[in-house]
């Protein structure tokens, strides 16, 4: 009886491997309280916000942040905006990838990137963190920098000095003309890392 039992662990395990690969946690860095709403730190927040709207779920309070969900061709994806402020964002991602059981291969931490131009996409499956408060936490609390990551570009055009005011500041009118494009965009990238995987996405993405 115990190849049957055998048997049966097998298909489990299986069966918990492709549950796990099919499972998604796309998590936008921002901070929480209305004066950071609108600001560049924030585009995370404001990413995972529009791909929900376009999905047609909304966010819900949970444990450590807002969390939405859908489903589309078979993979379910998680939303997060970390209630946890940035530099606290490691905490939030830890708990949710253990909660839903998710691979830090199936994460996607999105963020913004001050050596990025406006609107820059640079997608990569490791790296450091930047100078990234957000980043170097998730970095500090998983133990690892190997973990998909999604940089928006937010550029470095601030006098010596100013680097928190303007990432704490609001998009000037140029730029709010061309986020709704660059929404879009991020939009496809988070369902092609669902669908075609990292590599896929980055080649058909990076630098667009």
């Amino acid at each position: 009886m115990n190849w049957i039992k055998n048997l049966f662990i097998k298909k489990t395990i299986s069966e918990k491997a492709e549950e796990m690969s099919k499972k998604f946690l796309i998590v936008g860095l921002g901070n929480i309280g209305a004066e950071y709403v609108n600001t560049r730190h924030n585009i995370g927040f404001k990413i995972v916000d529009y791909v929900a709207s376009k999905q047609g779920v909304s966010f819900e309070t949970a444990k450590l942040g807002a969390v939405a969900e859908f489903t589309i061709k078979g993979r379910k994806l998680i939303l997060l905006k970390p209630n946890t402020y940035m530099n606290l964002s490691g905490k939030a991602v830890h708990y949710w990838m253990q909660k839903e059981n998710i691979a830090k291969e199936n994460v996607l931490v999105i963020t913004d990137d001050l050596n990025l131009a406006f609107g820059t996409i640079r997608i990569k499956g490791k790296g450091t963190d930047g100078g990234h408060n957000g980043l170097k936490n998730i970095q500090l609390i998983l133990n690892t920098s190997e973990y998909p990551r999604f940089r928006f570009g937010i550029s470095d055009e601030f006098k010596k000095g100013q680097q928190v005011d303007y990432v704490l500041g609001e998009w000037n009118e140029t730029e709010k003309e061309k986020l709704p494009e660059r929404f879009e965009v991020a939009k496809q990238i988070v369902e092609s890392f669902a669908l075609a995987g990292l590599n896929e996405t980055m080649n058909s993405h990076n630098g667009k």
